[in-house]
């Protein structure tokens, strides 16, 4: 499928192993700093002096440092006459002794890291010290800010747009930022950035601002030493006493402070720090193997020549740089003549500028620096493609974090190749920063064109980099998720790049088990490879999703082969199930067709992700099940996850997908109730051949199946055959006398639907009356796909139809058990012989059909949950577990009733059996809309009760144990002990107040004096006279407090406590009726209709049906039904076109929300605020612009004027008069009256470059009005250089000559030869071989040569030594055969080029010039073929190249060659 494909398919892959690393304990704070000092200590070095030489004060050596701060051995005795200090001999390197910790102290506790390091220090360690021992994650963006390095003035809306840019632009892209870390200038505008970051609330996550400082100026830098670290150290700002040094800035969050052994001395860290901007720019983006590295940008504030110099080094290494105009002195400058043309950027223009925006400061420059700073401002400007200049006066609609990733966007245009792949790596870049804004506005425009397969590697990037305005933005540009996850490796290789969450780990597991149990299975022993691990696949991620969702579904994902056969049964997998059915269930599945919407919404919900599930769920064809699906994942998850702030999160995402399974279902609703029941009931291949109704059961939705809709589905389901519309008096009527069903007195549904469609056909009649139109009813009549005319129910269905509705059964039901209670009743009191007698045997024929109904309810399994599923189910409904305890409770009683010693046991045990029969009857009320919330809410009470009697039994225990403890005197019967100190008490609550505590109310009759008789209690302590002798003042008041707190203030608790509870439950009881009535409606749905004990011949009737005969269930399609693939298709559109409804509706009622509102209002405040203060800032300085303009065109107009005077006055007018020039310096001769754009285009450029290549020598700087030799340039005084044997030798052995020999095109900044073999022009020659190559198409190539030195292709050629013959040079290359007879052709060819060439050896006394000669081979000819035989043996040092692809893989000389020679 392309290139684009290929990469797509280069997933990094997860192993299991990489899983189990990820649950290791991370190691404590405490180790982990000493693990990080031993590492500093072992590479971390510092620089210190070893040699005391007295400087310009007797206790301070040269390099600045105290005699105190040396070591012994450095100082050296008085009378030592010794060599002179030298830094590059007398400092040497020792282990670092400042690092650690670092605290500010003050309002909110500021703390940092920061280490002392060697100006030595290898760029790669500090790295390593910045992202393995400090933590940091590697960044996506490097944001180098320079400027200023004193205090200096930034107006309040600059430096607002300053501080939220930068510190939007580090937060969104996640970037370092590097400054100088003090806390003056510049970086003391970074640090109010980030600390204005750090107050904001609006904002998240930690900003990294690198400060690189000189540890030589740090003031108070004595409380960071300590030689094993410190954890913190405390370090306190002193502003005003810090004199020449510098404090650390306090917002900074990290610092390397630059050692070279000197103090006082600033700018050491300038090298060290460019090479770690180096080191990190080489860096891979996100530490990807392929890729584009961490780019980098400078932004540049304020500034003198020093930043000057640090934004031409800069940008001549490709890095882009950011000048804020109006932070004054360098970054003015350069803004004001940045939109200038070069001609114009003179040195009184510079002049000039630098008086007016450098003050005093300009009177130290002098001529020659301004000359310098002018040729390095033109080459700034010339550099366009990597100069941003960001003006509040004009960038209205941006802000600065904008312009700074705009700058690397365009940088990145430029040095890329044009084509796709330029626009490929902005888009990688913007995928990274995570901006969206910038992609859309310069990646995602009319001149990139995408194709689909051009962008799955950006989906992917932006799935796993969890980037989810990306992923809605390569939807909405052309991205087809059909080709996307075409493959299934694609979606593979998303669950291996899924972040770590609960989902993976229990895949992890399972990927485990599955190895284990196929090795198992099938014998295998293999010796494990290290560091191979099973790998996850779709077959381990269906069985996993298919643990979530339930086992009643299938799996959503079969395996691609046979393979499944030997698959083990997991643990929720049904016993029941044959490997055949499971196979079955498989191959159905793997009929369905895939819905790439699916598979992106289940890895997005599984890793409980919202922002991707969201645009997945979108993109979905079945979205209600979709919706209700991922609900029941998350649950599960939930339920099954360790982190309870996790499982929270799942809970909330799922109550949110129910949310959207409710809206979209009730647009549904509203829109056609009749799909809406079908949508319910409809088997959903795309969620494991499942119904939308059970999901939501499955998942406990109780408010999705609350909904109407949902509910009049089962409404239907309960009635039956019967209308829904019939009253409940006719129904019963119609049981006992059911020849009332045949008179009208009850309506059947089918009849309902009869008349409906009756209805329906006479309001068209009539409409056809009134339009005089019959195109309705023909168009019925042409339909052969409409339905079928119903006809009206037979008399045998009617009765069939009555008796096997949900509701008829129900009542009968009812019937059954009330005369079932009777018949127990009276057995009990009145008929219950030694010998049963025939009701009593009834009775037990009775319970035996119940039993046999309850048997049949737990295998009944319509919906394949598996018997372990099914029957855990079953005793999760507490009725059933009243029918399991009645049922076991009736057989222990039979069973004792049956043997004559426990025959009374038995009559007992029956008659506590008959009270939970008679708590059984109370499931009648759940069908009632007014008491079967009341059975909820009394569930919900019975629980506070059961926990309240825990909390009243200690009052109870506590007041009985003393009372009796104090009238009894050692009572050992049990029996009396328990009544006394439990029963008694508690019937005191009720009233009932004992007689024993009250002098005159004591009986001695009542009670027995030692305890002998048992049917009295024991007489209280009694005193001589036999009166009582307890306290009875003691027991009153006990009786009184007991009473008080027990009678009083516990069961007026408990009465609050019901009606808490009553008032929170009563809002959601009747949405758990109404989801609770589902389990009864299919209970009774699927029951026989004959009643109790005649249900018994219906049991019989199925075991022979479906045991002996083993016939299959019949299906019902109430609860599930499989529609035709054509109605499918045109119910599912129909969903998707009510979710596009509901999604609208949604938004709207966003957009109109009060929150949305005010957000919207203070947007627009804000919008008119900052209009009025850039109007207010900018209107005076607009007008003196144009005032300035306006004089300077004026001053113009009086020299045009003056000249063309002066011109008419002289006799005979002179066209090569010169004309009066617009800029002049004192010294200088004006300027010839020529055209500045040509002049510009004349002038060379690689020639004038500052640093001459392979040498430490540099030009002198010609800026661009100096270059021709006719304009006078006084202070021009170029150095003198000629290479001999590779040395750099000046001297002025040959001035002589030089004059002899002039650079055609101008001033260069070095005299001499230079690098190049002789004064004057150095002639070479390129060779351009070209060829026609037949195929499908003609193209034209040539040959080219590939250059290892340099790594790119050229053309091949040398130096000339003769115009007749080839450059000697290329006979190394192409052979000596070739060479001659290539010789032999040089007449043939044509000279498309000769001419000065722009090279940056050049001098003014030497340069190139080159010849360019095509020849053209005829690909019948014998030469051609032997010159392939050449390029096909070179091993690729010779390549066939097609013009038009290759053209911009040239070095840029080459390129101008191909435009001389192609375009002419």
């Amino acid at each position: 499928m392309g290139e684009a494909v290929v990469k797509s398919k280069q997933f990094p892959t997860l192993a299991i192993g990489a899983v189990r690393a990820s649950k290791n304990i991370s190691p404590s704070p405490s180790f982990q700093r000493s693990s990080s000092a031993s590492w500093i200590k072992e590479n971390i070095l510092k620089r210190e002096c070893c040699y005391f030489e007295k400087g310009v004060r007797e206790d301070e050596c040269k390099c600045g440092h105290s005699k105190t701060d040396h070591v012994d051995e450095a100082i050296k005795p008085d009378n030592f006459t010794g060599e002179s200090w030298d830094k590059h001999r007398h400092v040497r390197e020792v282990p670092t002794d400042a690092f650690g910790g670092i605290s500010f102290g003050g309002l909110g506790q500021k703390t940092g890291k920061y280490a002392r390091v060697s100006t030595d220090t290898s760029p790669e360690v500090l790295y390593q010290l910045l992202t393995e021992q400090w933590n940091l994650s590697p960044p996506n963006l490097l944001i180098s800010v320079t400027g200023g390095a004193k205090n200096f003035y930034l107006r309040a809306r600059l430096e607002s747009m300053f501080h939220r840019g930068l510190i939007k632009v580090a937060q969104t892209t996640g970037a370092w930022i590097i400054t100088g870390g003090t806390h003056a200038g510049v970086m003391k505008h970074v640090g109010r950035a980030v600390r204005d970051h750090a107050l904001s609330s609006s904002m998240q996550g930690q900003i990294v601002a690198i400060g690189v400082a000189t540890w030589g100026i740090i003031h108070n830098r004595g409380a960071l030493v300590n030689p094993e670290g410190c954890f913190p150290a405390n370090y306190e700002m002193d502003i005003e006493g810090q004199g020449r040094l510098s404090c650390l800035d306090n917002n900074h969050t990290h610092f390397l402070m630059v050692d070279d052994g000197t103090q006082g001395n600033y700018g050491v860290e300038i090298e060290l720090r460019s090479r770690l901007e180096k080191c990190i720019t080489r860096k891979r983006l996100g530490n990807r193997v392929s890729g584009v590295t961490i780019p980098v940008v400078c932004v540049v504030l304020d500034g003198g020549p020093g930043t000057l110099n640090t934004i031409y080094n800069a940008m001549l290494n490709g890095t882009p740089c950011v000048i804020l105009e109006g932070s004054g002195r360098i970054a003015d400058v350069i803004a004001q003549v940045a939109g200038l043309p070069l001609s114009r950027v003179t040195i009184a223009l510079i002049h000039q500028l630098m008086k007016r925006l450098f003050g005093q400061e300009y009177e130290n420059f002098s001529h020659l620096k301004i000359i310098e700073w002018t040729k390095k401002i033109q080459d700034i400007i010339r550099m366009s493609q990597l100069l941003t200049i960001f003006r509040i006066s004009e960038d209205n609609h941006r802000e600065v974090d904008v312009a700074i990733l705009q700058a690397l966007l365009k940088a990145s245009r430029a040095s890329e190749r044009l084509g796709i792949e330029s626009w490929k790596r902005q888009l990688e870049l913007a995928i990274a920063w995570n901006r969206v804004d910038l992609a859309e506005t310069e990646i995602f425009t009319e001149e990139s064109q995408w194709k689909s397969s051009d962008l799955h590697w950006a989906l992917f990037s932006a799935l796993v980099g969890d980037r989810p305005r990306f992923v809605s933005l390569l939807l909405e540009n052309g991205v087809s998720l059909n080709d996307f996850l075409q493959d299934e490796e694609t979606l593979c290789g998303l669950y291996r790049e899924m972040p770590g969450c609960v989902f993976l780990r229990k895949l992890a597991k399972r990927v485990q088990r599955s190895c284990r149990s196929r090795r198992k299975g099938f014998h295998i022993h293999m010796q494990a490879r290290p560091g191979q691990g099973e790998m996850i696949s779709m077959t381990h991620v269906a069985d996993e999703v298919r643990h979530l969702l339930g086992s009643f579904t299938h799996a959503l994902y079969p395996p691609p082969d046979m393979s499944c056969q030997f698959e083990m049964l997991t643990e929720e997998t049904s016993p029941s199930m044959s490997m055949g059915s499971q196979m079955q269930l498989r191959n159905d599945n793997a009929d369905a067709q895939r819905d790439p919407g699916r598979d992106l919404f289940l890895w997005a919900v599984v890793q409980n992700n919202k922002e991707l599930a969201e645009i997945a769920w979108e993109l979905c064809t079945d979205s209600v099940s979709a919706a209700l699906a991922a609900s029941k994942i998350l649950k599960t998850m939930a339920e099954e996850g360790s982190d309870a702030d996790e499982a929270e999160d799942m809970r909330e995402l799922a109550s949110h997908y129910e949310d959207h399974a409710m809206g979209v279902f009730s647009e549904c609703q509203n829109s056609d109730e009749e799909r809406a029941r079908k949508l319910l009931v409809r088997v959903s291949p795309s969620w494991g051949r499942t119904t939308c109704l059970r999901l939501a059961l499955e998942a406990d939705d109780k408010s999705f199946v609350a909904q109407s809709g949902v509910q009049a589905l089962l409404t239907q389901i309960w009635c039956g055959g019967l209308s829904v519309e019939n009253p409940v008096w006719r129904v019963l009527i119609c049981m006992v006398f059911f020849p009332l069903i045949y008179t009208g007195f009850l309506v059947f549904r089918r009849d309902e639907v009869i008349h409906r469609k009756a209805e329906k056909m006479e309001e068209i009649k009539s409409v056809e009356t009134v339009t005089r139109s019959t195109l309705r009813t023909k168009s019925r009549k042409l339909d052969p796909s409409g339905p079928k005319p119903l006809k009206p129910l037979s008399c045998w269905c009617r009765l069939v139809q009555l008796y096997s509705s949900p509701q008829v059964k129900f009542y009968w039901s009812i019937v059954s058990h009330f005369a079932f209670l009777f018949l127990y009743a009276v057995v009990l009191m009145i008929d219950f012989q030694a010998t049963p007698s025939a009701g009593e045997l009834l009775l037990y024929v009775w319970l035996l059909s119940l039993v046999c109904e309850e048997v049949r309810q737990v295998f009944y399994d319509p919906d394949g949950f598996g018997f372990h599923k099914k029957a855990k189910m079953y005793i999760n409904d507490l009725w059933n577990i009243l029918d399991v305890l009645s049922i076991i409770l009736f057989a222990l009683g039979l069973t004792f009733r049956l043997t004559t010693e426990l025959f009374y046991a038995g009559k007992i045990l029956l008659c506590i059996d008959f009270v939970v029969f008679c708590l059984r009857f109370m499931a009648i009320f759940t069908i009632s809309r007014t008491l079967g919330p009341k059975i909820i809410i009394v569930r919900k009470m019975m629980t506070d009760m059961f926990f309240f009697m825990f909390l009243l039994s200690i009052w109870v225990v506590a007041y009985g144990v003393a009372k009796q403890g104090i009238l009894i005197h050692n009572d050992n019967r049990l029996d009396w002990i328990v009544r006394g100190a439990i029963y008694e008490p508690y019937l005191t609550i009720f009233g009932n107040f004992p007689t024993n505590m009250d002098y005159a109310a004591f009986d001695l009759d009542s009670c027995s004096m030692n305890g002998t008789d048992p049917l009295k209690p024991k007489c209280p302590v009694l005193s001589e006279n036999l009166t009582p002798a307890f306290p009875e003042w003691l027991t009153i008041i006990m009786l009184c407090v007991y009473l008080l707190f027990a009678n009083i203030l516990l069961l007026n608790l408990l009465i609050a406590i019901f009606n808490f509870t009553f008032q929170t439950v009563q809002d959601n009881t009747d949405r758990i009726w109404k989801f609770q009535r589902y389990e009864l409606i299919k209970e009774y749905h699927s029951r026989p209709a004959a009643p109790p004990p005649f249900i018994i011949f219906s049991h019989f009737y199925l075991f022979v049906r479906n045991v002996l005969l083993s016939r299959g269930r019949i299906a019902s399609e109430k609860f599930k039904c499989v529609l035709p693939q054509k109605e499918e298709e045109e119910l599912l559109s129909w969903e998707a076109l009510m979710k596009d409804r509901y999604l609208l509706s949604t938004q709207q009622e966003k957009n109109q929300s009060m929150e949305r509102r005010i957000l919207d209002t203070s947007q627009k405040v804000t919008t008119i605020t900052d209009r009025l203060e850039r109007e207010e800032e900018t209107g005076s300085d607009a007008v003196v612009q144009r005032l300035a303009r306006l004089e300077e065109q004026v001053c113009q107009s009086a020299k045009a004027l003056q000249w063309i005077v002066d011109s008419l006055k002289s006799q005979g007018f002179a066209a090569k008069e010169a004309q009066p020039p617009t800029w002049s310096v004192a010294d200088e001769s004006p300027e010839t009256l020529t055209d500045p754009s040509e002049k510009e285009d004349r002038n060379h450029v690689k020639a004038r470059e500052l640093h001459y290549p392979n040498s430490k020598l540099a030009r002198f700087p010609v800026p661009e009005e100096k270059v021709p030799w006719e304009i006078s340039f006084s202070s021009y005084k170029p150095t003198y250089y000629a290479s001999e044997d590779g040395g750099d030798h000046v001297d002025g052995s040959e001035s002589e000559a030089l004059d002899n020999y002039r650079n055609p095109r101008g001033r260069t900044g070095l005299r001499g030869r230079g690098a190049l073999s002789r004064l004057g022009p150095n002639r070479s020659a390129e060779l351009v071989l070209t060829r026609i190559q037949e195929g499908q198409r003609s193209v034209l190539e040539y040959m080219a040569v590939w250059d290892e030195r340099q790594g790119t292709l050229t053309l091949p050629g040398g130096a000339l030594q003769s115009a007749d013959h080839l450059p000697v040079a290329l006979e190394r290359t192409i052979g000596r055969t070739m060479y001659e007879k290539l010789n032999a052709k040089v007449s043939e060819g044509i000279k498309v080029f000769e001419g000065y060439v722009d090279d940056c050896r050049n001098t003014d006394n030497a340069w190139v010039e080159i010849t360019v000669l095509n020849i053209h081979l005829e690909s019948t000819s014998r030469f051609a073929a032997n010159i392939d035989s050449m390029v096909a043996s070179s091993n690729g040092a010779l390549q066939w190249q097609e013009v038009l692809q290759s053209f911009f893989s040239l070095l840029p000389s080459k390129r101008m060659l191909f435009i001389f020679g192609f375009l002419n």
